[in-house]
């Protein structure tokens, strides 16, 4: 049932939104250093690696700075900070859940450097499940880059001690409580948090507030 949903689901996003293919792929091979896409390799179900999708938005031959992106990144390219901001980045990654390598809804799929900053035991729930193009993590994490940014600490360590117990926790959540109307209520939020960046429709759809209330990243995410 949940390969079906994202078949049909992503095979109409792909016929929706290929205008938007059309536009950003002229404008990148004009733009930057003229690539198109990214592909980089992510942990999969059961360990597995794929070769994610995005569309370009770094310089390719910039000094690296790790796999964590924040608002600053000097790597970013000024067209690319847009397409970032309005997640128009991910969309191939469509054709990684027509692939079957993701799914619509799901943990979102980590490098192996980043899936190291996890506990065991959320590394365990993460490998049950597909990576997903969206999901509870993606929806309340939407402005991580900006968290990034606006921490006291180094990038990473935020990244590790703020983020990761968040995250963790939301992906735990979705396991537990995982559904097809759980799937379908995200897909409208994540549309919805597009549409309307500062809502916050999870804190009435979902019953992730104690989470939240928790972090110590709370006050992004709780009025």
């Amino acid at each position: 049932m949940k390969r079906l949903f994202d078949l049909l689901l992503s095979i109409i996003s792909l016929i929706v939104v290929s205008p938007v293919f059309i536009v950003v792929m002229a404008i990148l091979k004009f733009t930057g250093e003229g690539w198109i896409f990214f592909v980089q390799e992510r942990v999969g179900e059961g360990g597995s690696c794929f070769g994610l999708l995005k569309f370009a938005t770094m310089l390719k031959d910039s000094p690296n700075t790790g796999t964590v992106t924040a608002m600053n990144d000097t790597r970013i390219l000024p067209v690319g900070r847009f397409l970032r901001a309005t997640k128009i980045n991910e969309l191939p990654q469509i054709l990684n859940v027509v692939k079957g390598d993701m799914s619509i809804v799901g943990p979102r799929p980590l490098t192996d450097e980043v899936f190291q900053y996890y506990p065991d035991e959320i590394k365990a729930v993460i490998l049950r499940m597909k990576p997903g193009l969206t999901g509870m993590g993606t929806i309340v994490f939407r402005n991580e880059e900006r968290i990034l940014f606006e921490s006291e600490k180094e990038k990473m360590v935020c990244y590790a001690k703020d983020v990761v117990p968040l995250k963790g926790a939301l992906e735990k959540w979705y396991y537990e409580h995982r559904s097809f109307w759980v799937d379908l209520k995200i897909v409208v939020a994540t549309a919805l948090a597009i549409a309307a960046p500062g809502a916050r429709f999870y804190l009435k759809w979902f019953d992730i507030e104690p989470l939240l209330k928790e972090s110590s990243l709370r006050a992004y995410f709780i009025n």
